[in-house]
């Protein structure tokens, strides 16, 4: 994985992360933050964080077990993380959230807009209950 990361170290927010199955539904990832990093060689990495609502998560798993990743930071910088390492809290009441850490296991790919905008529409998002 050479730099394919296409932005400088730091953390940046992400307006709108999508949790998504391969049945085309998805939960929405809230508060999500990226941060770029690199090594003493000048590769960068990625690893992000998010707060998930536990039993949404679940109800994706249900019917899948591949999930990926849709990350949306405004403008043209759209991209797609496909089965990403998941990590999230153990608790399954309704009503909690979790953090939710993602870090990619392969590079991501940018999806130009027409393919985000169709992606969008076909997406059944499962509402929050709470």
């Amino acid at each position: 994985m050479d730099n394919w990361i296409p932005f400088a170290e730091g953390e940046y927010q992400v307006d709108n992360v999508l949790l998504l199955a391969g049945n085309q539904t998805a939960v929405v990832v809230e508060n999500a933050i990226v941060e770029i990093y690199a090594d003493s060689r000048g590769r960068r990495y990625l690893k992000g964080r998010g707060r998930i609502r536990n039993v949404l998560m679940i109800e994706l798993l249900e019917d899948n077990d591949n999930l990926d990743l849709l990350l949306d930071f405004g403008g043209e910088f759209k991209f797609l993380l496909v089965r990403p390492n998941l990590q999230s809290g153990k608790v399954f009441a309704p009503d909690v959230k979790s953090i939710l850490q993602f870090v990619p296991d392969t590079p991501w790919r940018q999806l130009p807009e027409d393919e985000f905008k169709r992606l969008m529409s076909e997406l059944q998002i499962i509402p929050d209950p709470v």
